[in-house]
């Protein structure tokens, strides 16, 4: 049990009146939080950093996010430019190194609010994806924001599918130009973040054609406006795309392109340029044009998607502890409402989701360095299993995520449809995430095509990637748990997992082989198992998921507490996802119903040890108070006083009463004489 003290070091605690029930929880925590905090930020030293970066941005007025759930679209996308100039004046001023420790924390904790992320996102295109020359020509004066980019490569009729891209990029000997054109209506780009309103260049993605013939989709830099009155360049139509369900602080935009000519030296030439005479010269992998994406993908998953569930858990499970409500035992006070069962089922599966994506996404950064290290050295080996895995873990994270935000928010009843809560918002910009970056049914099948292949691989004996080494193995048997402690084990439930994944990897691919074997052709066969190849895909990131936060228990031996709260969060997270898909684990017999009632009663039975932590498991995310903007969720507990005092800051609670006297005030006066 952790001492009053050795919690006093939280960012939140130091002078504040905490509720008395939210106190007493924190009090009575089985482990270190502060342990916990350190583990989770990657070492102490990490924690002292970030806590620093916190407060210079808490303390500072040019960040505040008072009032901000009562600001109109151009309000926000106004504050957001400030915010992002005035921070990098401030980083310049703290002294803090572009892309150091400091230079990061600030942009994470500050993501939400501020503009020109997809600026990140040129440059890491341009670093990805262009030589030396033109790395050296182009970023430092990104980098200074001397010209500010977008990554145009989604279009009004096709996203994830990127063959299926139409904008234009063709060749002029003559000129030693490339043409870029919007061929139809269905061909501009559309959705681009910092393209409606800001941006002055774009890394543009259009099909290459040389001499009539199409060489596939390669990226082009391009000016879309002018640097002295920020007018759109010659031939450029562009603008925003209006209002969506959120992302309030981003200019989403289309672009339109007519007859634009740039010079040869613009198109992003490190893996395959175009030779003065035409001649295309090609070098590295296929699947290196989606070397950006994949480095987006895994910074989104650790820098926006899984904090903002973390985020979640905090609001929701902190509020659940000063909300008290109707009767548990007769003439007993109300009690708080996370001691009822079905609240701990609605949140701490959450909680242990949170968790088990941060060690996933441990893992795929390990990948990720690994793979993006080789490809420096022209080493391309690793980019499919990297491909795949980015794909699947973009899409279980971002689909957990986005339902587990909404499971929290309706968890906290009428008070969780407040925008002040902090939770709508998190959700309607999780959601988006379902679909950004790659359509998540698009890229199930992505890394289904993946497994397929690795499965014909492994099953005429050859090696595959470590990551699908299980679908070399014969077959499973049955579950070996004989009671119900047995499912405690991870190798028990990490052994479900692997045979849940090979199970239906190989009813998957037995299928579209015997469809093809039948005379159907491949592309026709794939459709017909396209819903069993996104279930296989799915089945298999679940494996990785449980299978990596095994290992990360594994790694902290040394801490005996905090490795007994994770290892109950493990636990959880996966008889949570055995219960929930239970059908699959029962099917071929692999878990019996005797075994089904075990996993059952041991999974509620964590439910009750599990709430003990809840409190200082959350508070280990160590997100301050300004961070989560919540009135319910804030440290010190204090919910309903807080909603109060937001709720008179409204402009509607501050202003003429124009509707009384136009509308309401002629029906009242029907009434005057008459009462």
């Amino acid at each position: 049990m952790t001492t009053q003290n050795e919690n006093k070091i939280f960012q939140n605690s130091t002078g504040q009146d905490v509720n008395p029930d939210l106190d007493i929880e924190r009090k009575n925590a089985s482990f270190s939080i502060e342990r916990l905090t350190n583990l989770l930020d990657g070492g102490a030293e990490n924690t002292r950093i970030r806590r620093a970066v916190d407060a210079v941005i808490q303390h500072d007025p040019e960040f505040s996010r008072e009032n901000q759930y009562f600001q109109s679209q151009n309000e926000r996308y106004e504050g957001a430019v400030r915010k992002t100039v005035y921070l990098r004046e401030k980083i310049a001023k703290m002294g803090w190194a572009q892309d150091g420790p400091e230079w990061n924390y600030s942009h994470r904790a500050l993501g939400v609010d501020l503009a020109f992320g997809v600026h990140r996102v040129f440059m890491i295109s341009i670093l990805g994806l262009g030589t030396d020359e033109q790395i050296a020509k182009w970023i430092p004066l990104a980098k200074k924001l001397y010209i500010l980019g977008t990554y145009a490569q989604t279009e009004l009729g096709h996203g994830t599918y990127l063959r299926g891209l139409q904008t234009r990029a063709t060749f002029d000997v003559a000129t030693q130009e490339f043409i870029l054109n919007t061929p139809n209506v269905a061909a501009m780009k559309w959705w681009p973040g910092d393209l409606g309103r800001t941006a002055t260049h774009a890394v543009v993605f259009a099909q290459l054609y040389l001499k009539g013939k199409c060489y596939g989709m390669h990226p082009f830099f391009l000016q879309i406006r002018s640097l002295r009155d920020h007018s759109p360049a010659p031939g450029v139509t562009v603008g925003d795309i209006g209002p969506k369900m959120s992302f309030e602080n981003i200019d989403n935009g289309f672009l339109i392109l007519k007859n634009v000519r740039v010079p040869r030296e613009n198109m992003l030439a490190k893996f395959s340029q175009v030779l003065p005479d035409g001649q295309y010269v090609k070098q590295g992998a296929e699947k290196i044009n989606y070397l950006t994406m994949i480095v987006v993908r895994v910074a989104i998953l650790r820098d926006e998607i899984v904090p903002a569930l973390m985020k979640a858990c905090t609001i929701a499970i902190r509020y659940s502890v000063v909300r008290r409500q109707s009767e548990l035992t007769p003439g007993e006070p109300e009690p708080k409402i996370l001691d009822y069962q079905t609240q701990q089922q609605k949140l701490l599966p959450q909680l242990a989701t949170a968790y088990a994506f941060h060690f996933v996404c441990d893992y795929l950064q390990d990948v990720f360095n690994k793979g993006y290290a080789a490809t420096k050295k022209s080493d391309f080996d690793l980019l499919p299993e990297l491909h795949a895995l980015a794909s699947g873990i973009k899409v279980i994270v971002t689909d957990y995520c986005s339902a587990g935000v909404e499971v929290c928010r309706r968890a906290c009843g009428g008070h969780g449809y407040s925008l002040l809560s902090g939770l709508p918002s998190l959700y309607t910009r999780l959601v988006a995430s379902c679909t950004y970056e790659g359509e998540n049914t698009v890229l199930l099948l992505q890394t289904a095509r993946f497994l397929i292949k690795c499965y014909g691989v492994a099953h005429s004996g050859h090696p595959v990637p470590s990551s699908v080494a299980y679908l070399s193995s014969k077959s499973f048997g049955k579950c070996r748990a004989q009671e119900k402690r047995d499912f405690l084990n991870p190798d028990v439930y990490a052994d479900a997992y692997r045979h849940r994944a090979f199970r239906i990897v190989r009813n998957a691919a037995l299928k579209l082989q015997t469809l093809v074997q039948s005379g159907i052709a491949q592309y026709e066969a794939w459709n017909k198992c396209s819903v069993q190849l996104a279930h296989a895909a799915m089945a298999h990131i679940h494996y990785i998921v449980v299978e990596k936060f095994i290992q990360a228990l594994e790694k902290c031996g040394k801490e005996a507490a905090i490795q007994r709260i994770l290892k109950h969060l493990c636990d959880l997270f996966a008889l949570h996802g055995i219960l929930s898909n239970m059908g699959d684990f029962m099917l071929d017999g692999y878990l019996s119903t005797e075994q089904t009632d075990m996993v059952t009663e041991l999974y509620v039975d964590l439910l009750a040890v599990i709430r003990r932590d809840a409190v200082p498991l959350v508070d280990a995310f160590d997100f301050a108070d300004e961070n989560l903007n919540s009135a319910i969720g804030s440290y010190d507990g204090h919910a309903y006083q807080r909603l109060y005092e937001w709720a008179k800051k409204a402009p509607t609670n501050n202003q003429g009463n124009r509707v009384f006297e136009k509308y309401l005030k002629p029906l009242f006066q029907n009434a005057l004489s008459k009462l």
